[in-house]
């Protein structure tokens, strides 16, 4: 065989049109229609039965309620404090529950399609470069990423979020092959809505975008850099609008910015959701201990190889990281605008950038972040794993290359497999043999013609399938219910069996630092020493299937949950989120007792009064935010409410999650302050079944081991 040079290998003639721009073959329309439909069940498939994010469902009602509290993301209707991110996420649920009424599905619809439109995005980005074939493994990849699956079946901002980037990094490589600065700017504008979707995560693999079109964009360079320039303009305006209007608003006429230091949207930026993500410090976790607040392991460059990440996202890592290299050196010395190179060095630097930020990170690093790496591996082992192929028939020299890829990825899912000590026990031996039957048959017809050349295309397809099963095996117990692993529902998805020992990841709880990533965590581990959502909780209000049929487990006041039943929301725990609770009966009397007052109720933290306002459908105080550090509530503000009888009953102690204020100086003024001139609320006030020692003028936390909930009136601000 005549040895071809590396471009040959890599493509056709160089007046060949790009392999996007061929005929479509007959399989390829079915094959990607195939694998949204097999997306669309994964991500909805018994989707009421799942447990949503709480913090996030009782933001999204709170959006349907005022409009105010849908621009500022407040987690309360009354918007006295906000989320701890940007609302645009909240925007697109808020908006579909406008349309359609509150409810799980009402909120998970748009999630659900921008997650199947990512798929669509990636398959097509891929394919103008390499080919429906190429194509077709990529969306697979994509589609059956185990932790992709998990927070898509989720209302966390992440499915945003990814769908945002890999729109801006597909426009982005548009630009770079017809050099228009249109798809430039539109790039830049994805990356800005990203940003406010999850604030500097969404600039995480915009480096590596920016720098491919500046290197391999064909106008001049002088252009280019011109081009960039106005691209940046769009990114800041698309990026800044909303925290220089929030900025423009005066502090007294706008919620407490959650998560911030002094209030700001800017401080939100730069130090929460900024640099304190990646180095970790108050409120983030981390900062030197270890890394991660405990949810994802240490912090070091085998991060995501761990027992606690390794499922979730690693399984295609090694091959991605041989494609990219291997399609980098087949490139060889094509021109400087060559879109294959380019596309490679998009997705390459995505998946690195991200890469090492999730592994790296001191702050606070949820196993779901890696989400955001699902792309650039699935656009990586679709297109540089045909540039393997091609070469491996074309050259002796790269005969090696590919089957050792694939034998690297049937190794790694064999030992990822094992870790699930006692879970489909038989997969991984069935992945081994499979994987080495491919190479064989691979090796055998790797020179074929003819008819011949059939069974090299069944080789290749055995191949894909062995490396895919192992994540499909995880991401099909997301909806099936089949992983038998920890988590904690919507507050910290993730799919498979239990394999690790993360602080609220696979395996429940382990040690580790609490900090704001964890629902009530100030440093001393989880509430009760639980790490599974879903326990039975008396939620009040209306009725609801604990975790199943309506976010947070809970409804709005008068409201019937999806699929009915009745929820008990105690203290052992709310499905949607960690912490204690308040019975039906408390939640009742406050409602009968509020006097009109703005606010049902204030509580600690932030997960505390989320579940509340999806029970009850009032609006709740979060005194002191997600883990009790914000300081949006002082002494003299409740004073103020008290006064002016916005707020009647304060509930003090540990039972809502995590203590009042994390022990600061201000929250201890605060507890004082109500527990020497409120009133206790006795559980005999609105319980039918309190114990013999009820009567004794006792309060409500002697009785049920609730926290204690005191009545204050304007006659109480002295």
């Amino acid at each position: 065989m005549t040895s071809a040079t590396e471009p040959q290998i890599r493509t056709a003639e160089p007046a060949a049109p790009p392999p996007g721009d061929t005929a479509a073959p007959r399989w390829s329309l079915p094959a990607l229609l195939a694998i949204l439909a097999l997306a669309a069940v994964l991500y909805s498939w018994n989707l009421s039965g799942s447990s949503l994010n709480s913090f996030y469902s009782a933001a999204v009602l709170s959006g349907t309620q005022s409009w105010k509290a849908w621009f500022f993301g407040s987690l309360d209707a009354g918007n006295f404090l906000t989320v701890d991110k940007p609302p645009f996420a909240l925007m697109v649920m808020g908006l579909s529950c406008r349309v359609f009424g509150y409810g799980t599905w009402q909120m998970m619809l748009p999630l659900v399609l921008v997650a199947l439109a990512t798929i669509w995005i990636v398959h097509a980005s891929v394919k103008r470069v390499w080919g429906h074939g190429a194509a077709t493994v990529a969306a697979l990849v994509l589609a059956l990423t185990p932790i992709t699956v998990a927070i898509n079946r989720d209302n966390n901002p992440d499915t945003l979020l990814v769908f945002l980037m890999a729109g801006g990094a597909a426009l982005a490589l548009r630009a770079v092959h017809n050099g228009k600065l249109l798809p430039l700017v539109g790039s830049a504008v994805c990356f800005g809505l990203a940003f406010n979707t999850k604030m500097l995560q969404g600039y995480i693999a915009l480096p590596a975008v920016f720098a491919v079109y500046l290197y391999a964009a064909k106008p001049k360079l002088v252009k280019r850099v011109v081009n960039l320039l106005v691209a940046g303009v769009a990114l800041a305006v698309s990026s800044f609008w909303w925290a220089a209007a929030v900025s423009l608003v005066p502090a007294d006429d706008r919620p407490y910015i959650g998560g911030s230091a002094d209030g700001t949207a800017w401080d939100l930026i730069m130090g929460y959701n900024g640099l304190g993500r990646i180095l970790g410090g108050e409120g983030n976790g981390g900062g030197g201990g270890g890394g991660g607040g405990g949810f994802s392991g240490t912090a070091g460059l085998g991060r995501l190889f761990n027992d606690i990440l390794g499922g979730q996202i690693s399984w295609l890592i090694p091959f991605a990281a041989i494609a990219c290299v291997g399609g980098l050196v087949l490139c060889g010395r094509a021109p400087r605008t060559d879109l294959t190179r380019a596309a490679l060095l998009l997705w390459g630097g995505w998946t690195a950038l991200h890469y090492l930020t999730f592994a790296l990170a001191e702050g606070t690093m949820h196993p779901y972040y890696t989400t955001a790496l699902a792309p650039g591996i699935a656009a990586l082992c679709g297109g540089g794993g045909v540039m393997l192929l091609r070469a491996f028939r074309a050259d002796k020299r790269w005969a090696w290359v590919l089957p050792a890829g694939l034998g690297i990825t049937a190794v790694w899912a064999v030992v990822l497999l094992r870790r699930a000590s006692g879970w489909n026990t038989w997969l991984w031996p069935v992945i081994a043999v499979v994987m080495a039957l491919a190479i064989v048959g691979l090796l055998v017809f790797r020179s074929a013609s003819g008819v011949r050349v059939r069974l090299l295309a069944v080789s290749v397809v055995t191949a894909v399938v062995a490396a895919v099963a192992g994540p499909a095996a995880y991401a099909w117990s997301v909806p099936s219910g089949s992983g038998g692993g920890g988590g904690m529902g919507g507050t910290n998805p993730t799919a498979g069996p239990s394999t690790g020992s993360g602080f609220g990841g696979p395996g429940g709880g382990g040690g580790g630092g609490g900090g704001r990533g964890f629902p009530g965590g100030s440093g001393d581990g989880m509430p009760g020493g639980g790490g599974q959502q879903g326990g039975n909780a008396q939620a009040g209000g209306g009725n609801a299937q604990a975790g199943s049929g309506f976010p947070g487990g809970g409804v709005p006041s008068g409201g019937q949950a999806p699929g009915g039943g009745t929820a008990e929301n105690g203290a052992s725990g709310q499905p949607g989120g960690m912490g204690g609770g308040a019975s039906s009966e408390l939640i009742a009397y406050l409602k009968k007792h509020q006097d009109g007052a703005k606010w049902l109720l204030a509580v600690s933290s932030s997960q505390g009064a989320a579940q509340l306002i999806v029970s009850s459908g009032e609006p709740v105080i979060s005194m002191w935010g997600w883990s009790g550090s914000d300081k949006a509530m002082t002494l003299a503000k409740l004073k103020e409410l008290v006064k002016k009888g916005e707020l009647h009953y304060i509930q003090l102690g540990g039972g809502m999650g995590g203590g009042p204020g994390g022990g600061s100086s201000v929250s201890s003024e605060v507890t004082a302050w109500v527990q020497k001139h409120g009133t206790a609320v006795k559980e005999s006030d609105y319980s039918n079944s309190t114990s013999t020692d009820s009567g004794n003028g006792s309060d409500s936390s002697s009785q049920s081991g609730q926290s204690a909930v005191y009545r204050l009136d304007a006659s109480d601000v002295s």
